[in-house]
């Protein structure tokens, strides 16, 4: 039986690149990430490794393979100084080594995580990030990658069916806001559901999976990237539509959304109900994000945020 988790480290990165890819096995290898789900080893200066680190996160891996080469042309014509980690090389499980999952090798892109820099930075690129989310957001086919969390209707979730996930979420709201995170919950549940296609989602585009770098005054205030489509799969896009609270201000989100609605949906924007559905799974993600301080720090923050400006704009 393949273990649970493995050890990633540099040895069996050069050695997995020895066997399946040998023109790269000689580059400089360093980890720069590793994560709860998969570990990223830079390689060179331009590519970098991206290898499960446990079972449970392998088959995110196989569906970035599958969907990002599907995606690349049309986000590319969207937003084409965004990059898009398209794998570049495959990489195989290998009995030899005792690896049991797929890999990618992808390329490298400098920048800082947008999560690191001030809120009110990120207007700059919210047009650009909207332009990209409304170039996903199109209609996905019966086989994209499924996943049972994301995209589904809200009625659905456990939050929806059972009264205790809900009051366990709503555990990280502080207690005087809490009746108002309900009647935001209770409007998404009362909109109506996605009636339309399934569309294509990343899944989980939150700020700590977009890299901005340094534009022509020297901050960092361009997009530069969006990483880890492991979540990839289709469904209702007011599931990735939740992310303009978690990511921005009052005016980022106006530009982010005016950006939106000018592309999505053939070009005639997304309905009320499906931004009240994307406020209610905003709620879902900042909870998450609050729910654990020890295991996630750097989420805190953004769950924060999302919290405050959700409740401030349905008050």
């Amino acid at each position: 039986m393949p273990a649970a988790e493995i050890d990633v480290d540099v040895p069996l990165t050069r050695a997995l690149l020895s066997e399946q890819h040998p023109d790269l096995a000689d580059g400089p290898l360093e980890i720069v990430a590793h994560g709860w789900d998969n570990v990223m080893v830079r390689l060179g200066d331009d590519l970098a490794v991206r290898l499960p680190r446990r079972a449970l996160a392998a088959p995110l891996v196989e569906h970035e393979q599958r969907a990002l080469p599907a995606l690349a042309a049309r986000l590319r014509a969207a937003a084409p100084d965004v990059a898009v980690p398209v794998p570049v090389r495959v990489g195989r499980p290998s009995p030899a080594l005792g690896y049991p999952w797929s890999w990618s090798v992808v390329p490298w892109v400098d920048g800082l995580g947008a999560e690191t820099t001030p809120v009110a930075d990120r207007t700059p690129w919210a047009g650009a990030f909207g332009r990209l989310l409304a170039a996903v957001h199109a209609p996905a086919p019966d086989d994209a990658p499924p996943n049972p969390v994301r995209g589904v209707p809200l009625r659905e979730r456990a939050e929806a069916l059972d009264p205790r996930a809900l009051d366990e979420r709503l555990a990280a709201v502080p207690p005087g806001a809490r009746a108002a995170a309900r009647r935001l919950w209770d409007r998404a549940l009362d909109a109506l559901d996605h009636t339309g296609p399934g569309v294509w989602l990343h899944g989980d585009p939150h700020p700590a999976n977009l890299v901005v770098a340094r534009g022509e005054g020297g901050r960092p205030d361009r997009l530069a990237a969006v990483v880890d489509w492991g979540d990839v799969t289709s469904g209702d896009p007011a599931s990735d539509l939740g992310v303009l609270w978690l990511c921005f201000d009052d005016a980022g989100r106006t530009a982010c959304r005016a950006e939106i609605q000018a592309r999505a949906n053939g070009g005639h924007g997304w309905d009320e109900a499906t931004w009240a559905r994307a406020a209610g799974w905003s709620l879902l993600y900042a909870t998450n994000m609050l729910a654990h301080p020890d295991l996630h720090p750097r989420m805190v923050p953004i769950g924060r945020h999302a919290l405050g400006a959700l409740l401030d704009e349905s008050a």
